[in-house]
């Protein structure tokens, strides 16, 4: 697992190669992977927004940006966590991923970025 704290907010990852959803022969390899953010502060956050960048082992990269994650925009009270899990495609055996939340402090209504942690993922036969 990765794991870091930015801004008040830990964000950890974990991840899961998905051989029944990838087909190596046609170069389709497919990730899970579960987020877990903690609200460390003293005040509630609203994750707004994702922005990602996604590497591929072959040098190609793509960004992804959207509202929410999976569809919500979830309020972290303090001290309250929130886990989810989404996935990723890649064209070859390894790639990584790295990316921000923009978030909300309620109290001050003020936005900020925090930071999530680069992650590898790696199919299980490549590791050895």
């Amino acid at each position: 697992m990765t794991s870091k704290i930015s801004e008040g907010v830990q964000v950890s990852v974990e991840t899961f190669y998905q051989s029944d959803y990838s087909n190596p022969l046609q170069s389709e390899y497919m990730f899970a992977y579960r987020i877990t953010l903690e609200n460390h502060n003293a005040f509630p956050v609203k994750l707004h927004r994702r922005h990602w960048f996604i590497f591929d082992s072959n040098g190609s990269h793509r960004e992804v940006e959207g509202e929410g994650v999976v569809g919500v925009q979830p309020v972290l009270q303090p001290g309250e966590n929130y886990q989810y899990v989404s996935g990723c495609n890649l064209r070859t055996e390894m790639g990584r991923m790295s990316g921000t939340y923009q978030m909300e402090n309620l109290n001050s209504r003020q936005l900020f970025d925090v930071s999530i942690p680069s992650f590898e993922m790696i199919v299980p036969f490549k590791g050895n």
